[in-house]
């Protein structure tokens, strides 16, 4: 009987079986990798933290509803005031906009507790100063877990004290401030982390790196128009930076910038950090230079009108504190000729009407080409007469939620002068033909709204043309050129952002870069905002300075130069004896020099070698 051969395999052979300490190897290194990266995530996972809602928020809440709502109320209606009054001190009246509900009166602070909030967040600087991109990564993460878990509230809250709709507050409030938190997560330290640098010939033998560090206490001025996001934006960033924040928001809305800024305090404290790094100032206008002209304040961020803006700037050159200011704009969108008005009808109202027009990148003029101006103002009327002005936010007796597609705006003390901007706009030809007045709710009469307003065939060199207008109102501009389209959203003194609007997007590129301004979207509106990569900021009167992007981050940091031997072991600088004190000879120090430049820096290799034989000869050698 015959047997098949059989093979026999030596295990060392090639394509045998693996060997056992291998695997093991294999094994012990990928256990060893799978334990560190589970204890990189969790010395990086977000912490929980719970912050209670506040009572004004809630549907069942009710409040007095002031006669006449303003910051002071509390002066005409005593009963608005706390039971024990502090002397000589000032208070401030929060009420809702939309509903005129009283929510709190407040103690504004005096100078002296300024400059002591200033120091609590000097002196717990110093040591947040020496934390890791790991420990800040995760305060930023458990502030946006808590942002994300939390939105309805955090929009309750911005709508109460501002009078803007829920939508409003989610296109506004959240999906920026997320987009901005999820961006120093991902990419604030490689915005901060050491550069290298290139050097010449004459320093071949550096190495040149820039380092990003904390300037220590940075602070912002904010408006009111965000309250959330104006106050985490400036925040967040100042704290990846390394450094303390004091943030002095706008006194309209102190009531919930409290809250918003208890959240991050709570988000600090409970990932082991002191939440002195954050404070937050109430105070009126005329109380802020205890702010802008305090020594330990190294840089200021502010983001409201081109008058105050001036006041914060002068004050700032006390200690030469760097200031960044974005002081609004009046963008325009510029829509080309054959464009698809029915394709981007729905952006540009979104554009014009967003937060009520209470947007410093809202869209402030429509420049349309003559040929589509009808049909443009045509459409916009038809839609913005059904546009229904009202307040988000339940209260008893509502029985439903109302619907609203455009809240109140923060205060109507500009009533009067937006009137009389409509009023004169037609007089000088404009034709209106929706709004251009106050709104009375049904119920709530003393709510601040302003009918959404469509002005068309306007003058280019008119004041609402001109002027930034803060509210519902679109400005519609024809144009017969695009050369004098250019020309017209050129012509005001602002320069913050514009859109341009056309069906081929390399004439829509051509137009972008022939506008003095600092953000353009082609065809969109405020897109460069929600990437929060890009640097934000505008020219002309619009301000100067970035916020956002790595320009913007970089702006809260002491930017340093560091030059170090790249191979000291080898060859260092040292003076030529030429060149040594006391200098022996003018002349021959001179020829030394002189061939050196010659050598280094000259055109044709001729003059170079001339040039070395001169700095050789003047060098003794």
């Amino acid at each position: 009987m015959a047997y098949p051969e059989v093979e026999y395999y030596d295990d060392d052979d090639e394509g045998g079986i693996i060997d056992p300490v291998k695997l093991l190897t294999i094994c012990f290194a990928l256990g060893i990798w799978l334990v560190w990266q589970r204890y990189h995530s969790i010395l990086n996972r977000a912490i929980f933290f719970k912050l209670a809602p506040p009572p004004q928020i809630k549907d069942t809440w009710t409040a007095q509803k002031l006669p006449q709502p303003s910051l002071e109320a509390h002066l005409e209606t005593s009963d608005l005031l706390p039971n024990f009054l502090l002397p000589d001190r000032k208070y401030i009246t929060a009420y809702d906009p939309a509903t005129a509900y009283h929510l709190d009166t407040i103690l504004a602070d005096s100078p002296e507790e300024i400059t002591r909030k200033i120091a609590f967040a000097h002196e717990a600087q110093g040591k947040w100063t020496a934390t890791s991109f790991d420990d800040r990564r995760r305060v930023m993460r458990s502030l946006k877990k808590w942002l994300v878990d939390n939105q309805e509230t955090c929009a309750k809250v911005a709508c109460r004290d501002t009078g803007k709709t829920m939508l409003d507050a989610a296109l506004g409030e959240i999906i920026t401030t997320c987009s901005k938190l999820d961006w120093l997560i991902n990419h604030g330290e490689r915005a901060l982390s050491p550069e290298s640098r290139y050097n010449n010939l004459i320093m071949f033998y550096k190495s040149s790196s820039v380092h990003y560090e904390p300037l220590g206490v940075v602070a912002a001025i904010t408006s009111w128009n965000y309250p959330l996001h104006n106050a985490w934006s400036p925040i967040i960033a100042g704290l990846f930076a390394g450094n303390s924040v004091v943030l002095k928001c706008s006194e309209h809305v102190i009531w919930s910038t409290s809250w918003f800024v208890q959240a991050i305090r709570e988000a600090l404290k409970a990932c082991g950090h002191d939440e002195e790094l954050v404070q937050l100032i109430c105070c009126y206008p005329e109380d802020a230079e205890a702010l802008t002209k305090n020594p330990f304040v190294r840089h200021i961020t502010f983001i409201g009108s081109e008058r105050v803006g001036r006041i914060v700037a002068r004050a700032a050159t006390e200690y030469l504190t760097p200031v960044t200011l974005e002081l609004g704009g009046k963008d325009p969108a510029i829509i080309l000729p054959s464009t698809d008005l029915e394709k981007w009808i729905s952006l540009l109202m979104r554009g014009v009407y967003q937060n009520s027009g209470q947007n410093c990148i809202g869209i402030e003029r429509i420049l349309v080409h003559e040929s589509q101006y009808e049909d443009l103002f045509r459409m916009f009327s038809e839609r913005a007469d059904k546009l229904r002005p009202g307040h988000s936010l339940k209260s008893p007796g509502d029985g439903v939620a109302p619907v609203a597609d455009v809240g109140a705006m923060v205060s109507g003390e500009r009533f009067p002068g937006l009137e009389e901007a409509v009023r004169v706009a037609t007089a000088q030809g404009a034709v209106l033909s929706v709004g251009g007045e106050p709104w009375k709710h049904p119920y709530l009469e003393q709510g601040s709204y302003f009918k959404p307003t469509v002005l068309g065939d306007v003058n280019p060199d008119s004041d609402v043309a001109q002027h930034e207008l803060f509210a519902p109102i679109a400005v519609i501009i024809k144009y017969d050129t695009i050369d004098q389209a250019v020309e017209i959203a050129n012509g005001t003194r602002y320069g913050l952002g514009a859109s341009v609007f056309g069906p081929v997007r390399d004439d829509c590129i051509k137009v972008a870069k022939r506008l003095r301004c600092g953000m353009v979207a082609v065809n969109d509106f405020g897109v460069f905002y929600h990437s929060q990569d890009l640097p934000f900021g505008g020219t002309k009167y619009s301000g100067y300075g970035r916020f956002g992007g790595p320009e913007g981050l970089r702006a809260l940091t002491n930017t340093k130069a560091i030059v170090v031997d790249r191979w000291g072991w080898a060859i260092q600088t040292s003076i030529p004896a030429v060149l040594d004190y006391p200098v022996r000879s003018v002349t021959q120090s001179w020829d030394f020099i002189s061939g050196l430049v010659g050598f280094l820096y000259a055109d044709a290799w001729r003059t170079r070698i001339d040039a070395l034989m001169k700095l050789m000869k003047a060098s003794g050698r």
